[in-house]
């Protein structure tokens, strides 16, 4: 069964973010403020818009055991959101440091502090300094060359894993010492200093892609991620600096998740989610999430044809819908149900307006071929 959501009138969704039972969802449409929205039944009532925002949101995170959210901007500034009891949200600033946009914000799994991507080459690694009641940042800035454009965080709480637009996805530690104990040696390695690069890889020795989405596999053994040359890609430090790399025959993916420890679902502007299962050390296809098609009978669909042709012969439609339920590019997806080893559910979020949550185990038994493991 799948479900699909608009909130209002239709507009673009950048990024979207559950609370821990998803009776709430955080969403930005596509400019400088947040919308908080609560779900009762199929419909969804309006609880609250923030906007400290001055310019286009870029990524928001919404932390379930401390019920915060997290949002940045263009504006090159993060917020921290604290509910208040009343249904609003109290806004805190962070200190950031950075002269250019902040494009991507996460969580670390403890919610002890969150990782800031940005234009300005760095990262901002975020904590709460109890002393001065505020959220205060340390930078990572070597060796990023570009903007960075997406990051995840590894299970420890540590490890940080980064995409940006020089092609190169990097894993970091983001150890802060004031805050946590010394973290325990992992496959990426032992030594965990603040900023100490873990592994680096290259999206691709020719030609190659920005890197749109990053993700790190249940366990934190491996690494997914995907880039503008329509490629999907999965590294494990336990075979060096080299990976799997899976050229698609789509468009685009902007955004990707694991939901098993083989399979990773991709989405973007293909409108499409698109799974691919780790078999044998390489990366294959295996099936569509949405798996709807135009519902027009054959006669019509002749008839129709044959109204469109003009005295050349040529075949004329103003038919633009798409054979999916997005009908645009897939901005965002977030695990609904489950966890990262078995996710049950799937949310995707667009450029159409519309919040999609698919379910994965009713999807397996619909579509003939589909299989998660």
């Amino acid at each position: 069964m799948t479900e699909s959501h608009k909130f209002g009138s239709p507009r673009p969704i950048t990024c979207h973010a559950w609370n821990s039972d998803r009776s709430q969802i955080a969403f930005s449409p596509n400019n400088q403020e947040v919308e908080v929205y609560q779900r009762s039944g199929h419909d969804w009532k309006h609880l609250d818009t923030l906007n400290q925002h001055d310019l286009r949101v870029m990524g928001i995170d919404w932390g379930p055991r401390t019920n915060r959210i997290v949002s940045c901007a263009a504006d090159r500034n993060a917020y921290v959101w604290t509910p208040d009891g009343t249904g609003k949200w109290k806004p805190t600033l962070v200190l950031l440091r950075i002269n250019r946009a902040a494009t991507c914000v996460k969580w670390s799994p403890n919610e002890n502090k969150f990782a800031v991507g940005s234009g300005a080459r760095l990262i901002s690694v975020c904590y709460f300094e109890s002393e001065n009641d505020w959220w205060v940042s340390k930078h990572i800035k070597k060796p990023i060359r570009s903007t960075v454009s997406t990051l995840d965080w590894h299970p420890n709480n540590v490890l940080l894993a980064t995409g940006s637009a020089d092609f190169k996805v990097r894993i970091f530690s983001a150890y802060i010492k004031d805050i946590e104990k010394t973290p325990e040696a992992t496959p990426w390695g032992t030594k965990m200093p603040l900023g100490q690069l873990m592994a680096e890889y290259v999206n691709s020795t020719s030609g190659g892609g920005w890197i749109h989405s990053v993700n790190f596999s249940p366990d934190g053994s491996k690494v997914a991620w995907v880039a503008h040359d329509s490629s999907i890609n999965v590294a494990d430090p336990s075979n060096g600096n080299t990976f799997v790399k899976l050229k698609a025959e789509y468009l685009p993916f902007i955004s990707c998740t694991w939901i098993s420890s083989k399979t990773i679902v991709a989405a973007g502007h293909s409108c499409i989610p698109i799974l691919y299962t780790l078999s044998n050390g390489q990366l294959v296809f295996s099936g569509k999430l949405d798996a709807s098609q135009k519902k027009e009978s054959g006669g019509l669909s002749a008839m129709r044809m044959f109204h469109s042709l003009d005295r050349q012969a040529r075949t004329e439609t103003s038919d633009t819908n798409l054979d999916s339920i997005h009908q645009n590019a897939i901005t965002c997806v977030c695990i609904y149900s489950g966890t990262k080893a078995r996710a049950l559910k799937l949310s995707t979020s667009a450029l159409d307006g519309q919040m999609v949550i698919w379910d994965l185990n009713s999807l397996e038994r619909q579509i003939q071929g589909l299989k998660i493991e």
